[in-house]
């Protein structure tokens, strides 16, 4: 396993070691020792969650508010994915930036984001499976979201925005200012 910082502290892209032959392939998805090591911190996962999206849905900008915040560790088992992060965490220099990685099952790339981020992705290819890992348990009254669009974002989604598919929740979110004044 190796992982990459980003330009945001904290989250990590993580390559697995696959072993391939005329068989196929292997490659061990997820060691908690070798996670811990490799982002230098302790994170327990507690929930693993999947989604099937046909291509150019987009899903988020979402997180966790207060003691429900999550970390997440995500994949992407068929398809291809452009996953994002938003720093919403107030004291960092990075604190309104963004990161994006291509996610796909044939990479097998993982991104690991911490808490206090919000997370969304939009399906590249036909369809994806996605599949993450939650350090903490979902609440409802503790979500929380950020527009997709939001202009002072300025997320390079990499897909024409006009033919995205997003739910109803999801079109509605808050901008960045208007989640900054909630708080």
């Amino acid at each position: 396993m190796i992982g990459k910082e980003t330009k945001l502290k904290g989250c990590f892209v993580i390559e697995p070691k696959i072993f391939e032959d005329e068989r196929g392939y292997f490659f061990e998805s997820f060691n908690q020792e070798k996670f811990n090591e490799t982002i230098g911190a302790e994170v327990k996962f507690v929930q693993d969650n999947e989604s099937l999206s046909a291509k150019g849905v987009l899903r988020g900008l979402h997180f966790q508010n207060g003691a429900f915040a999550q970390a997440k560790l995500v994949r992407v088992i068929q398809g291809e994915v452009l996953d994002v992060a938003v720093d919403l965490r107030k004291n960092s220099e990075t604190f309104g930036e963004y990161v994006s990685v291509k996610l796909s099952g044939q990479n097998k790339k993982q991104f690991f984001v911490p808490r206090g981020f919000a997370h969304g992705f939009i399906v590249l290819s036909d369809t994806a499976i996605f599949s993450y890992k939650c350090d903490n348990f979902y609440n409802k009254e503790s979500e929380g979201g950020i527009i997709y669009n939001d202009k002072s974002l300025n997320i390079d989604w990499e897909f024409p925005l006009e033919q995205a598919q997003l739910s109803e929740k999801d079109l509605v979110l808050p901008t960045f200012e208007a989640y900054l004044n909630e708080e």
